[in-house]
């Protein structure tokens, strides 16, 4: 009998004896793994999360710059709500441009990104092509766009004038000018194509070749394979999308100003003219918080429904 609880009580200080040394070398990998990232650590908490906390006091003010802050509470967030149709307007077209841009380019980018994945001659370089105007500098590319739009000698007019169609105004006009800045948008996909492409030549080749073996069509194995083995990827690739289209300001400055009649005015756009123009800092910090928040409201939405129709491999029942 003291045999067995000697063992026993062996046993279990061999346990709390590999517990502690567990615990030390777990100790020991957080720290150094808290080394490692230190640089980038130190850096988001002074240029990013102390600018965000300072911006969200300021927005709390009225500060013109060269005048002294003076707290005013939350009137810069009651006025941009009741009382600013220019906020309204800026939402709208921030909003209409996601709603249109987001699904457009998205299904571009996949569609691009199958056609590069086969075997076809000349694909490394027709990828360079294609990738190429998301590493372009966007102040040439909205240049570049403004010739294109032009509705006396642009190619895009010209081009249709072949085909006896009388091209609209595109920048310069309200009708059409945020129309003009979705299209050029969508010439931009390079960047989704290239996450997609490394998306598809993950997917496991053997599940093709099971569903070629059933005699499954080439829609059947994109719906019940591509699909939900890319969905991670297009979770990652919606998300940042959403991100960046809230965020469009080069495009609109340098082609229309906000214009014609207020139909390019984004938010961040107004947001740029109330701190820079108008020199309301105040203001333009109740409004940029105010992006942030629908940003971040809209991509949780976007990670808590994820939990539906994202597959994960290996994850069996959503566990």
């Amino acid at each position: 009998m003291r045999t067995r609880q000697a063992v026993g009580k062996a046993i279990e200080d061999a346990g709390i004896g590999k517990r502690r040394r567990m615990s030390s070398i777990a100790r020991k990998e957080a720290l150094a793994g808290y080394l490692a990232i230190s640089p980038w650590l130190l850096g988001f908490l002074i240029f990013q999360l102390v600018p965000i906390l300072a911006a969200f006091y300021v927005s709390l003010t009225e500060w013109r710059i060269l005048t002294t802050p003076e707290f005013i509470g939350l009137r810069n967030y009651d006025k941009l709500l009741f009382e600013d149709d220019l906020f309204w307007q800026s939402i709208k077209v921030t909003v209409v441009y996601v709603i249109f841009r987001v699904p457009f380019s998205a299904m571009l980018s996949l569609a691009l990104a199958m056609l590069m994945n086969q075997q076809l001659a000349g694909r490394r370089l027709f990828r360079t092509i294609y990738y190429l105007p998301a590493v372009i500098p966007l102040v040439a590319v909205s240049m570049m766009w403004i010739w294109i739009f032009n509705p006396d000698y642009g190619v895009l007019n010209s081009g249709l004038r072949l085909f006896g169609i009388d091209g609209p105004q595109w920048i310069f006009s309200s009708r059409w000018a945020l129309p003009a800045l979705i299209i050029m948008s969508l010439w931009q996909v390079g960047a989704g194509m290239v996450i997609f492409l490394a998306g598809l030549q993950g997917i496991p080749t053997h599940l093709y070749e099971a569903a070629l073996i059933d005699g499954a069509t080439a829609w059947q194995k994109f719906l019940r394979i591509t699909l939900p083995m890319l969905s991670p990827v297009i979770l990652f690739a919606l998300v940042m999308n959403v991100i960046g289209s809230f965020q469009v300001f080069t495009q609109a400055y340098i082609m229309t100003r906000g214009g014609p009649g207020n139909a390019t005015l984004f938010l961040v756009l107004y947001i740029y003219r109330n701190a820079f123009e108008w020199f309301h800092m105040g203001y333009a910090s109740a409004l940029a918080w105010l992006l942030f928040l629908v940003v971040l409201v809209i991509s949780l939405a976007l990670l808590r429904s994820s939990g539906r129709w994202v597959h994960y491999e290996g994850r069996i029942g959503g566990v």
